[in-house]
């Protein structure tokens, strides 16, 4: 599995075509991360003020019908990720039939995300 981050708003407006993030038009490529805790540095991290609930996609990468190719993050990985670690970018739109599972981001009593749960 592989995992992406997205407002329940953003991924439910337009649920009959494939998820396309505002980063496939400005960067090539969407956005995800190789685990749920790696996820949760990069929610803490860029997602603190995102509209909620925030969803993570867990996406079968077999299941993608766009390249992924893993990388290093650029300039540096979020806090708490070691500099080792590659992200799986994915180098076109996200098929909704690759999903997986839906996770739900948890929220701690000082506003971080703590913890992956099942979406409801």
């Amino acid at each position: 599995m592989i995992y992406h981050v997205v407002p329940s708003s953003v991924w439910h407006s337009a649920s009959a075509e494939p998820y396309a993030p505002a980063s496939l038009a400005e960067e090539g490529f969407v956005h995800c991360s190789p685990d749920e805790a790696t996820t949760l540095a990069v929610v803490n991290a860029f997602y603190r003020d995102a509209p909620r609930p925030l969803l993570v996609l867990a996406l079968d990468e077999t299941r993608l019908t766009a390249r992924v190719a893993w990388e290093a993050a650029a300039p540096a990985p979020p806090p708490g990720v070691s500099g080792d670690t590659l992200f799986p970018h994915v180098f076109g739109p996200l098929d909704r039939d690759a999903v997986d599972h839906v996770l739900e981001v948890r929220w701690d009593g000082e506003g971080r995300a703590s913890e992956l749960g099942g979406a409801g």
